[in-house]
């Protein structure tokens, strides 16, 4: 497939610490790519670099089989939208995203190109409104407009969603995810949420410490991952010696199994989330266990003796 962005061997040194150490990847045109991982772990970083807001140490950035590391920001074809969407409060929604487009006197079309993206994005009758008067999942769409007017090749994001309530984040990621399959555009996301990193993405490269500890499909991260980092980092697992069992993947019941991996435990206490419901139990070895299930099962209680099992398929082994 036509690579639109690579990174080779990339790294940024600070006087105290190195932020991105040897990162690689190449993004397909018209993907999905995401970088997760905790807070301080150079996520951030890598994005400043592919935009040009920093300079590598070393190592190489190619943009449609350029080098664009040693260009200025704005001779780079790619842009930013910013945890804080960085929308200026005095102007328009038509303001805003038209401003871009001011400064380039190859673009004769300017109304029709915004008129067309304030469609895609569901602006269209907003105008006139100026980002007070909007809500948090508008602004967001306004700061992607504004964006996606200029016709990059890479769509650079930085936690978007981070400042929207929960019930709004959900609803605003499904759109995000309508939005990158209509337009075509290839979206570089960084995120510390595992749940908007599994949804939303083609590729998850998961980073710690200035590296990339895995990269692959979301379905391939979470149900193979190679280290106990990345198993942890990408939803609950409980340790049961040195196995690894999603939550999701255990029974509880009266008696053992045949055929599935078994242990004894005591029930400690059930919490009810909606759908779901969680059983956290402490088995015979000390270790505590979370169990998920359908909150239409039979309740246990407290104290309770049960059995846990899994299939051995479940089981995550082997892990560094």
């Amino acid at each position: 497939m036509d690579a639109v962005l690579e990174l080779a061997d990339v790294s940024k040194h600070f006087a105290d610490h190195t932020a991105v150490n040897q990162v690689s990847f190449t993004i397909p045109r018209g993907a999905f790519f995401s970088l997760l991982g905790p807070s301080g772990c150079g996520k951030t970083t890598t994005l400043r670099l592919v935009a040009g807001f920093e300079a590598p140490s070393s190592g190489l950035i190619r943009l449609n089989g350029e080098r664009i590391d040693h260009l200025p920001p704005y001779r780079r074809n790619v842009n930013t939208v910013f945890q804080s969407y960085a929308l200026f409060p005095h102007l328009t929604v038509q303001g805003n995203v038209d401003f871009g487009l001011r400064n380039q006197p190859k673009v004769s079309d300017i109304a029709a190109r915004v008129l067309g993206v304030l469609e895609q994005l569901e602006l269209t009758g907003k105008e006139r409104r100026k980002p007070a008067q909007l809500s948090g999942g508008e602004r967001q769409r306004v700061a992607l407009a504004r964006a996606l007017v200029l016709s990059p090749d890479v769509l650079l994001l930085d936690e978007p969603l981070s400042a929207l309530d929960p019930q709004l984040r959900q609803q605003v990621r499904a759109e995000l995810r309508d939005l990158q399959k209509k337009t075509g555009v290839t979206f570089l996301f960084v995120t510390h949420d595992q749940e908007e990193a599994l949804s939303l993405s083609d590729t998850v490269a998961v980073m710690r410490a200035g590296r990339i500890e895995q990269m692959g499909a979301p379905q391939e991260l979470y149900r193979k991952p190679r280290t106990k980092f990345v198993a942890s980092f990408l939803g609950a697992i409980n340790w049961i010696g040195e196995i690894g069992v999603r939550p999701e993947s255990i029974r509880i019941t009266q008696t053992p199994v045949e055929n599935r991996r078994c242990v004894r435990a005591v029930v400690e206490n059930v919490t009810f989330l909606g759908p779901i419901m969680h059983v956290a139990a402490t088995v015979e070895n000390g270790s505590r266990v979370v169990v998920q299930l359908p909150s239409n099962r039979e309740v246990h209680r407290p104290g309770e003796p049960v059995y846990l099992s899994w299939d051995a398929a479940d089981e995550l082994r082997d892990l560094l």
